[in-house]
């Protein structure tokens, strides 16, 4: 008897429909002999619906007090798709029980609307599989220090399920979703694109971090330290398919390298519209100009992503960085009050319509002239680079927003992804 545990998202939780489908498919795992914790999201579109109500009653910038209460409120739209849940799996002859984060605990930190998972205790989870049951833990959220209740972030419940399976021992974590697997890339974008049957950790993670969707890279990050096994796949497939079919469906996060994945140089496209560039023009290049513009941002609770700094001439540099583009006009207030000015910088100047463009593969290590074949596809499309990043098995530029889809799609055809894995 193993013990597995579900995840499924919003858009698996979307209906009553949808919420009996999933009831039906974790029965029929527990009628097999496993122990069974499941980790939903609230309904398709409830968390949206929430927050914007709150945007509704209070417009102005949030404080601590803002965000605590916002926490408080969002964290209900797993409550409820836990608790009908439960309903729909006793309505299927099934014992079950369903769990805030507060009620296991899911012990995390006080940083309200994303705050980090530092413990969990499964002794009362235990026993009610112990006692036969399956057992629902509300996804996204847990309790601080001071009993209050906190949120992980957007995408937070594929964290609070692979966390769940880390501290449990898990199997395996099964991640359901509205697609069936890791694809090379985007098909809304190339409809060519295959899906992966097995994908490494080390790519999943990067295309995670790249923008690719599949899965939220906190989640990834835990699987990895952790050695949790982990498998994505659809909920919309048929609920009564075979179990030993459907546990080999879908794709595999591993942690061990084949040799398969010696053959993908690249293993697929990850793209990102959500970036930003921020340029301070003119600093001084003497030691500690980096420390104070990305330390200031960080005090400012802003992650940065691509860097670059152009070389000196005249004893002044041009410093360029990425943020999330939510933190665009916010990072570029910070520069100009705080910055800048005790820099002596000539100018601060930003793009909100760039996008970030990412080649990943484990093949990559042991291949050469990988990112020259990326530089010129995309300069056989006119695509003109701003910026390139890279580690040791990726290859990120920042371009154009508008030219994002085209230079994905001459990507996947310059590196074969639209071909059967061989």
């Amino acid at each position: 008897m193993a013990l597995i545990v579900h995840k499924y998202g919003g858009t698996s939780m979307g209906s009553p429909e949808r919420i009996r489908n999933v009831a039906k498919r974790v029965a029929k795992w527990a009628r097999a002999g496993h122990q069974m914790v499941v980790v939903p999201s609230a309904m398709s579109g409830e968390t949206n619906r929430l927050l914007a109500l709150a945007k509704e009653l209070s417009p102005a910038k949030p404080g601590i007090a803002y965000s605590r209460e916002l926490d408080q409120l969002a964290a209900t739209g797993e409550q409820a798709s836990s608790a009908l849940l439960a309903i729909a799996l006793q309505a299927e002859g099934m014992e079950s029980v369903s769990y805030s984060g507060w009620q296991v605990p899911i012990k995390t930190d006080s940083s309200f609307t994303k705050a980090r998972i530092e413990s969990i205790d499964d002794k009362r989870i235990r026993t009610d599989l112990s006692a036969g049951r399956v057992v629902i833990v509300t996804g996204f959220q847990g309790v601080d220090p001071e009993g209050n209740v906190t949120t992980l972030g957007r995408g937070g419940s594929d964290t609070s399920a692979v966390a769940v399976a880390a501290a449990m021992k898990a199997a395996e974590c099964l991640i359901y979703t509205d697609v069936d697997g890791v694809y090379t890339t985007d098909p809304r974008v190339v409809p060519e694109a295959r899906r992966l049957h097995t994908v490494s950790f080390e790519e999943m993670l990067e295309m995670a971090s790249m923008g690719s969707k599949v899965l939220q890279i906190r989640s990834v990050e835990f699987a990895g330290k952790y050695k949790v096994p982990l498998r994505v796949l659809s909920s919309f497939t048929n609920w009564d398919i075979d179990i030993n079919e459907e546990a080999k469906s879908g794709t595999l996060i591993t942690f061990e390298e084949d040799e398969n994945m010696e053959q993908a140089v690249v293993s697929g496209i990850a793209f990102n519209r959500d970036e930003a560039k921020i340029s301070i023009l003119g600093v001084p290049d003497t030691p500690g100009i980096a420390y104070n513009i990305l330390g200031a941002v960080a005090d400012a609770n802003i992650e940065v992503d691509v860097i670059i700094q152009n070389i000196s001439k005249e004893g002044k540099t041009d410093f360029s960085f990425t943020v999330h583009r939510n933190d665009y006009t916010k990072t570029l207030d910070l520069l100009k009050a705080k910055v800048t000015p005790k820099l002596g910088a000539a100018e601060v100047v930003g793009d909100a319509k760039i996008c970030k463009v990412s080649i990943v593969g484990i093949g990559m290590r042991s291949h050469v002239g990988i990112a020259s074949k990326m530089f010129r596809s995309l300069s056989e499309e006119g695509i003109n680079i701003q910026m390139i990043s890279t580690s040791e098995i990726k290859t990120s530029v920042v371009i154009d927003e508008k030219y994002m889809e085209l230079a994905v799609r001459a990507l996947h055809k310059a590196f074969d992804l639209d071909q059967p894995a061989a």
